[in-house]
This record gives structure tokens, sequence and C-alpha cells, in this order.
């Protein structure tokens, strides 16, 4: 995907699992010349339908051998091997660096921040999936930004289980590879291990392994002995209500009205009460569960709503877990938790250059604090609009097109 992005192709990823169908209209929408394929199974299945109705100049296999292909598909287009390809590319470069005419002979036409990097489409659970073009600066845009959320260094390891054709699992990718960072890619089967194996600093994924790994580690407990989950239970009790006391605590130092100094006053002394009951969990039962999952520095949690039980478990534990909000068409971080400014139940703050509003669906009216409406974003990662459908997206979001960067429709209801 880089690859093809660095020299100004346009690719347009989707998910192996996808039905032959559904890859097919989206290469034929996307006006796609040629197909990168993961292996000659993939491509066996997608061929018939392919053949008879998709134009391709060429295929390339990321791994397997031709051999492995069906007949009749090796007479109808030219095939290379991902290997093939990176061999053509040295010799060209290498052919291209010993001529001195070089200049004369080739036209280089740099890459604009404001050229189309990708088009990634939607999942379709409301209609055809629609084509999202992101741009160069779009995904530079989440590169900058997302420091501020995730404060990578060089050789920090982020373990991700999301699919790579995900706009989530993409920006990732682009902001861990930019910083220096190891990517480690596992699966739902492999997680477990994984954690404990590779010990990663980061995790991301989606809240639904969060709720998975919040269910293991309540099964480990509920199946020691009658003591040990006992007292398990009552560390965690007692540390879910240490966290909400110190949430009460320090949401206002300085009460302005006598209500609020009796909540501040009796939650610290509360507080201050369960603190060394807290610390002893730590110490003899958190320590064992973090050691367990291997998180080191925070968990990022996006790509769907995080439970609040949930939230209050890893807190409770001393575990990092960040959300966020976001969607495909803003490429896709809006906004995310950052870690000195961690407030459970929320998405955190925007990022950068990123402007959030909450409107009337009706009357686009910008609503007061607490009302329920439609979220819009603004910002420099709202892409360009849907492909082969600009105009709608015009249209539908009021934008002047002489105004800055675009508003985003979320479809979001928020309140």
């Amino acid at each position: 995907m880089k690859g093809s992005m660095a020299m100004g192709a346009v690719n347009v990823v989707r998910g192996s699992r996808s039905s032959p169908g559904e890859l097919l209209q989206i290469y034929s929408h996307s006006e796609s010349i040629a197909l990168i394929v993961d292996h000659p199974q993939l491509f066996n299945r997608m061929a018939d339908l392919f053949i008879a109705k998709a134009t391709m100049k060429l295929v390339v296999l990321l791994w397997g051998e031709k051999s492995e292909l069906n007949r009749e598909v090796s007479d109808k287009f030219p095939i290379f091997k991902y290997q093939e390809i990176t061999e053509m590319g040295k010799r060209s470069r290498k052919l291209l660096s010993d001529s001195h005419d070089a200049r004369k002979l080739y036209d280089y036409e740099p890459i604009s921040p404001d050229n189309v990097a990708t088009l990634m489409y939607t999942s379709g659970t409301t209609g055809n999936p629609k084509g999202v073009m992101i741009t160069h600066q779009n995904l530079l845009h989440q590169i900058k930004s997302l420091w501020d959320i995730v404060p990578v260094k060089a050789g920090d390891r982020f373990l991700s289980m999301l699919p790579p054709w995900h706009a989530y699992e993409r920006a990732t990718e682009y902001f861990t590879f930019t910083y220096g960072a190891e990517q480690v890619y596992t699966n739902v089967k492999n997680l477990k291990e994984d954690l404990r194996k590779y010990q990663p600093d980061y995790l991301i994924s989606v809240p639904l392994v969060y709720e998975t790994l919040y269910s293991a580690i309540q099964k480990q407990i509920s199946a020691s002995s009658a003591l040990r989950r006992i007292i398990a239970l009552a560390f965690l009790k007692i540390s879910l209500m240490y966290m909400e006391l110190k949430r009460i605590y320090e949401k206002q130092e300085q009460p302005s009205y006598p209500i609020a100094v009796v909540d501040w006053l009796w939650a610290r002394v509360a507080a201050a009460v369960l603190w060394p009951i807290h610390a002893l969990a730590k110490k003899h039962l958190y320590s064992k569960i973090q050691s367990a999952i291997g998180i080191s520095k925070a968990g990022i949690s996006g790509g769907g709503s995080l439970p609040t039980h949930i939230d209050k478990f890893f807190e409770a534990i001393g575990v990092l877990l960040q959300n966020g909000y976001g969607l495909t068409e803003s490429s896709p971080v809006v906004a995310a938790r950052r870690p000195a400014h961690n407030i459970l139940g929320s998405v955190g703050y925007p990022l950068q250059h990123t402007e959030i509003k909450v409107v009337d669906a009706d009357t686009q009216e910008v609503l007061a604090p607490g009302s329920k409406g439609i979220v819009k974003v603004r910002g420099p990662q709202v892409m360009r609009g849907y492909y082969k459908e600009l105009g709608i997206y015009i249209r539908k979001n009021r934008i002047p097109m002489n105004k800055g960067y675009k508003h985003c429709h979320t479809s979001t209801i928020e309140y």
C-alpha cells in the first residue's frame, strides 16, 4: 500500500473475506486497472467473475506461486509475483541512475498533498459501499497529530489485531513506522499468547478485544479457590470505589459552594481510608494481571463504543485505557483521550486543528451543550469526498467551496 502511494498511484484496499461480487463492485466503481492479491487461492475464487466482467492490465501475487493459479487465468493478462515487481523496480532504478540523459527522458510529477492517496470503501451497511477519497494531507495530519495521544518513542512495540485495510489500522501503521516503533500483528486465536510473548507497550484494537480480556480475567478469578476469589473480588470492588472517589475530589480542587465542599471533603477522607487496600491490591493482584496481559503503557480503543464497566475496570487495575472517536471519512481519528487527561466516559479532546459541533438534524443550527443532535467535524483530516459522488457530498454538508477545509457530516447522534 505504502509503495503504491509513494509513486503517486491510488490504491483501493479491501479485506480478502469480502465476497467476489463485492470485490468486483468496488473494483469497477473505483475504475481500478490492476489487482494485487494475497495468494493464488484468493484469486482463483474471484477469477471467473473478474475475467468475465472486469478489465485488468495485470495481477500481482504477494505470496504463493503462479503455478497454483487456474490454467485459464495465465493466458488472459500478465501475472507477476511480488518479488518480480521489486526486481523490475531495482533494474529500472539502476538504468535510470546510470543514464546521463535521465532528466531529459522522463518527466517527474511531484505528488501534491491534496492528491488522493487511497480510496477506502465504507462497509455498505446502509447501502452500496462508498469510496472515501483520502488525500496525502489527510494521512499526514494523522501522523503529525496522533503523537499527542500516543507519545511513542523509537523502539516501542505495538500489538494490533485490526484489519489491515481498515482506516484505523492504516493510520496506526503510518504513525508507528514514522516514529520508529515496532508493529506486531495478531488475531483473536493468538491474542493471549502474543500479549504474553511480545509484552507490547501499546495494544491497538476495538472495544470488543478489551471486553474479551476483561472476560478472561473474570473467568480466571472465578476458577480460583473460594478464598482467593473472595479476596480478588473484594479488592476489585474497593479499587473501583477508590477510583470513583478520586475522580470526585480531583474534578474540582477548589469547590465554590457548600455542598461541593462537603462532597469534596468526604471523597478525600473516604479515598484516604481505601487507599491502603487499593495499594495492597496493586501489589498482590493487579501486578499479576498486568504481567499476564503485558500492556506496559496503554491500550488504545476505537472503532466502537467502549462500555463503561470495561473503562472503569482497567482504570481500577492500573492499565491505562484511552478511548477515541473517528470514522473512515476523517482518516479516521477525530478525537481521543490524552494520557494526562484520560476522562472516563468520554472520547477526549479533538485532534489539532479539528473543530467539532453538534447541530440539529433538520435545521443544522448549532445546539447548546447537553443537547442531542448530529456531530459535524471540520479539519484537515476530513476526506475530499466520496468518489463519483462529490456533488452529493458537497450539497449534503453545505460546503462553501471557497472556504478552507470541509465539514464532515458524521451521521452520529450525540448529546
